[in-house]
């Protein structure tokens, strides 16, 4: 029984034990099963991790097989990876596998770390590649554990940065070459205003070795004289933070040149510079106001008057014919007055025609500042005053105004028309046959007599025949036909030849003619044709006549000569004693005697003139008078003779008008008898004109002539009374003055005129003064 428990007892523990051994043996299987799930969860988890990490592992062994996650293929193009690294030739070209093999069995061997990036055919995905020697717990010695990173888009941004920066460092090239090679020079500062950077440019200017020197030695371009120092403007700028321009005068390659010099600040670290050289254009500045001072004076020379107005319509300019035009005080024009200010003071005048709309014209005339081309429109004024007004626009956007005072031309122009239309009656009622023919050769004016002479109608006349067609209706009209063509020569010497000449023909009804060719200003010719029947009979009378009468005049020419000189001798002595006697030789002289002897000196003189005059008449007239041949400045004497007479002119009460330029240029002759010529002609004219009255001289250039026209308003001379003052006559025939004239002055005007090849007209009318025209080759 006792055994039985024992054995109970052992069975029992036996049990136990078993039991307890089979309960730890479950225990360990639960804690096994338990660790392989979590080894196996942990596994899924790295293995997730590793597919969704930017880097994929490769493994290659030493064999070269390749093991790897399967995004990789898809990273590569391929559905799978192959099993060896060579096989990837379908996705790599030769060379990029060249490459990672060789690099992988350097690592392999070395264990050396490897970094390298591959692109895939098709260039769409850049892969880096990073990766050293497996650990062997990975894998087998001498297999290589590559990293593949997906870098396509830090390639792309590392390309895009390269790129950038390769530009921006050939831009920075580019800008520092072209400082340097600017032609003016450049420098730059740093934050303590000490010059760092200078371009060759500065270094010349300084005259400086190399940049080098200028920036060690802290050469500056600009002296600082008085004022502040370059570096104390720049630390103003830098300070500030606003650029500064400035003009300075320096020292530019040894030569004193204005500059104009900028400061830049450049952020926090300097100030940049720069300076250009503008001396030519303050030159060119001088210049310009040195030519607008000379226009201006040369515009206070003209007759007409001009306003000058700039940009912003204000008056900035006024001539001295426009103040005296318009009555306008220069201090008025010292304020600049506006374009419309302007406009009022002269209707406030009466200088500005009569409008209804006044404001309405005013904004018309406004609108010539905004004009193309220039404007032009007669004034004519309530005083009678006809002005000649030319709006030049200005490429500034100013207006320059010229006033062109045309009364006078126009009542010139009157008195041209009334004497043209004297002339056409004139001409038609000559007992002479006239005919005017063009360089053309075609008629262009005849008179009634020119028609019924030669048998003519009027409607053949109309047509303006030439020549030619002409003289075919006038040979069967003469004697001899052939000698028509002696009428075609005289007209082409007249017209073509410039030539007078002159002929005579006889008629089949037995009258004789004269025909004349005259060769016309105008260029026309004028034929001439006169009945001579009934004075050919008297001719040689007149003959015999004519050469006593040259002969009478010879003879008198010659004793006025002689007289002349015969006359000087005692005037010179009466006048000799006379200033003898005035000068006290004979003694102290009473008042009376003295106004006396001032009386014969001042007739002596008269006299004198007197007798010279008569000298250089008789001289003209028997072709003996001696003359230079200079050239001679026309304009510059008649300011000579006009400025010797001012006083009297003054004295007179007169107004004497000066008008022309030293343009006019010169003539040949001698000067004496010129100033004597246009002295005696301007004395004519003021001994001719009343108080108050008016005397215009003016001189012009025509085509191979000088005209010079001294003009006045006085009393006029009917056609009369003009041919005796021609002769010196001064006297009506009733006695009463005509006009006061200086006897043989006119005489001698025409003898010497005449001598210096030249012509000389004298018009006048009564109630419209007088005009002495003086023409000059």
């Amino acid at each position: 029984m006792q055994s039985h428990s024992l054995a109970l007892v052992a069975v029992a523990l036996l049990l136990a034990v078993w039991t307890l051994v089979a309960g730890w043996a479950v225990l360990a299987a639960r804690a096994r099963m338990a660790r392989a799930q979590g080894a196996q969860q942990l596994a899924r988890k790295l293995a997730r991790m590793v597919e969704e990490a930017p880097a994929l592992p490769l493994l290659v062994r030493a064999d070269g097989r390749i093991e790897g996650a399967s995004r990789l293929a898809g990273w590569l193009g391929r559905d799978a990876l192959p099993d060896y690294l060579t096989e990837l030739e379908d996705v790599l070209d030769a060379q990029a596998l060249g490459a990672l093999t060789q690099a992988v069995r350097h690592t392999q061997k070395t264990g050396a770390p490897l970094a390298m990036a591959l692109v895939p055919r098709g260039g769409a995905r850049t892969l880096s590649v990073r990766g050293g020697l497996a650990d062997p717990q990975v894998a087998p010695a001498d297999a290589a554990l590559l990293w593949v990173f997906d870098a396509t888009d830090s390639e792309s941004r590392v390309r895009a940065l390269e790129a950038e920066s390769a530009q921006a460092h050939a831009d920075f090239s580019g800008l520092a070459g072209l400082i340097e090679a600017a032609p003016l020079p450049m420098w730059f500062r740093d934050a303590a205003m000490r010059l760092r950077l200078v371009n060759s440019a500065y270094v010349r200017a300084v005259g400086a070795a190399s940049a080098v020197d200028v920036v060690e030695q802290g050469i500056e371009l600009v002296e600082a004289g008085e004022g502040p120092t370059p570096a104390k403007v720049a630390a103003d700028v830098f300070a500030s933070g606003r650029p500064l321009e400035r003009v300075v005068s320096a020292t530019i390659n040894g030569q004193r040149r204005t500059m104009r010099v900028s400061d830049l600040p450049i952020g926090a670290e300097g100030v940049a510079g720069y300076a250009v050289d503008i001396e030519q254009m303050e030159e060119l500045t001088r210049q310009f106001r040195r030519f607008r001072e000379a226009e201006r004076q040369t515009l206070d020379t003209l007759s007409a008057g001009i306003a000058q107005f700039d940009a912003g319509r204000n008056l900035v300019f006024a001539n001295q014919p426009f103040l005296r035009i318009f009555a306008i005080p220069p201090a008025w024009v010292a304020d600049t007055p506006p374009f419309d200010r302007v406009l009022d003071r002269l209707r406030d005048g009466g200088k500005v025609p009569e409008v209804r709309d006044f404001p309405e014209w005013r904004r018309e005339r406004q609108a010539w500042f905004h004009a193309r081309e220039p404007r032009e429109e007669p004034w004519h004024l309530s005083d009678g005053t006809h002005l000649r007004v030319v709006a030049q626009p200005m490429p500034d956007g100013g207006l320059l105004l010229i006033f062109e005072d045309r009364t006078e031309q126009l009542q010139l122009s009157a008195t041209r028309d009334t004497l043209l239309r004297t002339r056409t009656a004139t001409f038609d009622n000559l007992f002479e046959s006239l005919a005017v023919f063009g360089p053309d050769s075609r008629v262009q004016l005849w008179n009634r007599r020119f028609a019924t002479d030669w048998a003519l109608d009027e409607e053949f006349l109309a047509t303006h025949p030439r020549a030619d067609h002409l003289l075919t209706r006038l040979a069967p009209s003469l004697r001899r036909p052939a000698q028509v063509g002696q009428i075609g020569q005289v007209i082409q010497a007249a017209t073509l030849e410039r030539k007078q000449t002159s002929g005579r023909l006889a008629l089949a009804d037995g009258r004789h003619l004269e025909f004349s060719g005259v060769p016309l200003p105008d260029g026309n010719g004028l034929l001439t044709v006169l009945d001579i029947t009934d004075s050919q009979k008297a001719e040689a009378a007149l003959r015999e006549r004519n050469a006593a009468l040259i002969e009478a005049d010879a003879v008198k020419s010659r004793f006025m000569a002689n007289m002349s000189y015969e006359f000087r001798n005692p005037l010179n002595s009466i006048g000799g004693f006379a200033e003898m006697l005035d000068s006290g030789l004979a003694g102290e002289l009473t008042p009376q005697a003295r106004d006396y002897v001032a009386a014969i000196l001042a007739s002596v003189a008269r006299l004198g003139e007197q007798i010279e005059n008569v000298l250089d008449l008789s001289q003209s007239e028997a072709g003996m008078l001696p003359l230079a041949r200079e050239p001679v400045d026309i304009f510059p004497l008649l300011a000579d003779v006009v400025r010797e007479r001012a006083e009297k002119i003054t004295a007179a009460g007169l107004t004497l008008d000066l008008r022309g330029t030293s343009a006019v240029g010169k003539v040949t002759g001698d000067v004496r008898r010129l100033r004597k010529v246009f002295g005696l002609l301007i004395d004519n004219a003021m001994a001719a004109t009343p108080e108050g009255g008016r005397i215009l001289v003016e001189c012009t250039r025509q085509a191979h002539d000088v005209r010079v026209v001294v003009s006045d308003n006085g009393k006029g001379m009917d056609a009369a009374a003009l041919a005796r003052a021609m002769e010196g006559l001064s006297l009506s025939t009733d006695g009463r003055p005509v006009e006061r004239r200086l006897g043989l002055g006119l005489p001698l005007v025409r003898q010497l005129i005449a001598a210096h090849g030249g012509q000389f007209e004298l018009l006048s009318e009564p109630g419209a003064g007088t005009s002495a025209i003086v023409t000059l080759p």
